[in-house]
């Protein structure tokens, strides 16, 4: 079978992602497809970083500020919409360039995963979320743990969505969701994939521009964004986005925007942390480190250093 070349390009939150992406599709030929589960949402703009039309440099960005915040959007949904980009991409002689921080996003559609979502009950998941709001998050994770233990040492436990996904799986099948992915893995990728990571040797350095990024957000009218969104009849998925879901209780008048803001900084740290985490389980990235700062300020060499990673791997 000949296979699809695809380049992915992952990291953590705030570390460059955009701008490598469209440096090395301008390079290349090739045309972004997102792979971050809150930036499809339209009425997040701000809060989700999008890319500006000035960084994309008029590269093609697909799966980006299609979907209403009342939308559920699931991880089968995303696979069956990128496969579909990817084909279109392809087609046209273009390159696809995956770029994004959701890490279940991309290792399931680079290994192939099959995921059936008509595999769900809204009573189920409603049920489980009324758990998880008055035991608490870690109630519920125990209760995946106890099923599920290779799926839940895999999936944090404030990452409720994947927690209630994995459990409601397991009441409606009997199976554990391991079992069902195990299962779906039995039919070959068909990407021949290049696989690039951002990331700093300074952790310091990451966070500060984490932190950076907050107060730009802040500037650009990140309040004005949570406000009108909590206006919208929401989904849970939408409602988790972090610098939406820590302005509430701001919004709501129970808590300083300063604390408020610094909880934003504080949740995009952790959240930082737990991409690298599983990201660094794969063994097929290839690191870049943007601790020099000529990497960081210099387009010319940073898209030589991408450049030379899609080359090695021989995908094209």
């Amino acid at each position: 079978m000949n296979k699809i070349p695809l380049v992915v390009i992952a990291g953590p939150t705030a570390s460059g992602k955009t701008r490598a992406g469209v440096l090395l599709a301008k390079e290349l030929g090739g045309e972004v497809v997102s792979a971050d589960s809150m930036q499809i949402y339209k009425s997040m703009t701000i809060s989700t970083a999008k890319p500006t039309d000035d960084e994309m440099q008029g590269i093609k960005h697909h799966l980006i500020d299609f979907a209403q915040s009342d939308t559920s959007f699931s991880v089968a949904d995303y696979l069956t919409m990128a496969r579909e980009v990817i084909d279109d991409i392809t087609s046209r002689g273009k390159l696809p360039i995956v770029v994004g921080g959701t890490g279940l996003y991309i290792s399931s559609l680079v290994d192939n995963i099959k995921l059936d979502d008509t595999c769900s009950s809204t009573e189920i998941r409603d049920e489980l979320y009324a758990i998880a709001k008055e035991k608490g998050n870690h109630a519920l994770w125990e209760m995946l743990n106890d099923t599920d233990p290779e799926t839940a040492s895999a999936v944090h436990e404030n990452n409720l969505s994947r927690v209630v996904r994995a459990l409601e799986v397991y009441r409606m099948t009997g199976e554990k969701l391991s079992v069902h992915k195990e299962r779906s893995r039995a039919e070959e990728s068909p990407y021949n994939v290049c696989m690039i990571g951002l990331n700093f040797h300074d952790r310091e350095k990451l966070y500060d521009r984490i932190n950076k990024r907050v107060d730009i957000m802040l500037e650009k009218g990140l309040v004005e964004e949570a406000r009108a969104f909590f206006s919208q009849p929401l989904r849970y998925t939408a409602n988790q986005a972090i610098g939406i879901k820590e302005l509430k209780p701001y919004l709501d008048g129970v808590d300083t925007l300063e604390n408020c803001i610094e909880k934003i900084k504080m949740e995009s740290r952790r959240y930082a942390k737990r991409q690298l985490t599983w990201f660094r389980r794969d063994e097929r990235i290839n690191w870049v480190y943007l601790d020099d700062e000529e990497l960081l300020t210099s387009d010319e060499e940073l898209t030589k250093i991408l450049k030379s990673f899609v080359v090695k791997s021989s995908i094209l």
